[in-house]
């Protein structure tokens, strides 16, 4: 029988993804086979023309697990299908059996499967399969990773290990991520602490990494609906800073930071001509990535061509204003994706500096199972 994890988290964005991802990278060092499973995905994408959860796909396409694809998202769920269930045109059961018919065929093949849940522990509760009652029909025990504060990570494991326990499912690990680095071995230190009464460890999970949740050219572009112009080689750079050209040129000049893409208005004619010649020297060329570029007034004919000869990056908007842009870039929390190639390199020097596979692999390997206690619920 193939060894599991279960990914949980207390909420969106607390790294259940950049988990998977290490844990593959790690568990591939060990074990001649690994899969991996997100047996609910809310988010819908298409992958070799099989519908699949975007997670899914990407895990897929990171570690080349294409043979896997109709077992690694076995329930794929779209804006109506929490509505078709509660109207009886889609049956949990059926749902239910698609899981477990998947996970076998996994299990068949895999000597290790990364199960990620979705979004918090409740989430599928509509459908009768809530990530506990997943955890607990396949029969994983859980890693549930958690934001890096004390009072609120404390706060949401309390309510999530009642559904956990309402289940049946087991949670063998917290995993602390995002820690602020001063303060990494202080929170550690009171979250070991608050849980010491709990069956489980906590464990140190990578510290916050502010270029994971950055967005590249390509995601902005995306994001906004629109077409990315100039050197489009750079589409996947990672942006750092986001900045607004309103000062003089001579200042906005001076006070570009490291990996920035600049909003500056279409009537800006004279920043944008310099800002086209800046993007020419190796010296500017690390910190500009690109420009987004607002504003109803068309550019003029004379700095068009400068843009497109000097081939920075540009996107054209004509329906936002600069303050609009810069909350929508600002405001996003960007998703890896497999063309994130900065990214997924950074995310596997993390896993194996931070992250003691072994000591997980132990806290996860088989435990007694308890007779009286059905394999599902």
């Amino acid at each position: 029988m193939a060894r599991k994890i279960f990914i949980a988290a207390t909420g969106q964005n607390c790294g259940k993804t950049t988990t998977s991802l290490s844990l593959l990278h790690l568990a591939r060092k060990k074990y001649g086979r690994v899969g991996f499973m997100k047996p609910l995905g809310p988010k819908p994408a298409t992958l070799r023309g099989v519908p699949m959860d975007k997670d899914a796909a990407l895990m897929a396409q990171v570690f080349g697990l294409t043979k896997d694809l109709r077992w690694m998202s076995p329930v794929v769920v779209y804006p109506d299908t929490s509505r078709k269930v509660i109207d009886g045109e889609i049956s949990p059961d059926g749902l239910r059996e698609r899981i477990l018919e998947a996970h076998a065929e996994l299990e068949k093949q895999c000597d290790f499967i990364i199960i990620e849940g979705s979004g918090h522990p409740g989430v599928g509760s509509v459908m009768k399969l809530s990530n506990a009652r997943i955890a607990r029909m396949l029969d994983a025990p859980v890693l549930m990773v958690t934001g890096g504060g004390v009072g609120n990570v404390v706060d949401a494991v309390s309510v999530d290990l009642a559904l956990f326990e309402k289940e049946g499912a087991q949670v063998r690990a917290i995993l602390a991520n995002k820690l602020v680095p001063h303060k990494r071995e202080q929170i550690l230190d009171y979250l070991q602490r608050a849980f010491a009464d709990e069956p489980f460890p906590v464990i140190g999970g990578f510290d916050y990494q502010p270029v994971l949740a950055n967005p590249t050219l390509d995601r902005v572009s995306k994001l906004l609906d629109l077409p990315l112009h100039g050197n489009r080689r750079d589409r996947n750079r990672i942006i750092h800073n986001v900045q607004i050209g309103a000062a003089s040129t001579q200042r906005v000049a001076e006070l570009l930071r490291d990996s920035t893409l600049l909003i500056v208005t279409s009537s800006r004619d004279e920043l944008l001509v310099t800002l086209a010649n800046l993007y020419q020297m190796p010296e500017y060329r690390s910190k500009l990535v690109g420009l987004v570029i607002p504003g109803i007034i068309p550019v003029s004919t004379i700095t068009q061509q400068i843009l497109e000869r000097s081939k920075i990056p540009f996107l054209r908007n004509y329906t936002h204003t600069t303050a609009e842009l810069y909350h929508l870039i600002t405001e996003d929390v960007s998703k890896i994706t497999a063309e994130d190639t900065e990214k997924l390199a950074l995310i596997r020097s993390l896993a194996e500096t931070r992250l003691d596979f072994d000591r997980l692999d132990a806290l996860f390997g088989p435990a007694p199972r308890d007779p009286d206690r059905p394999r599902t619920p």
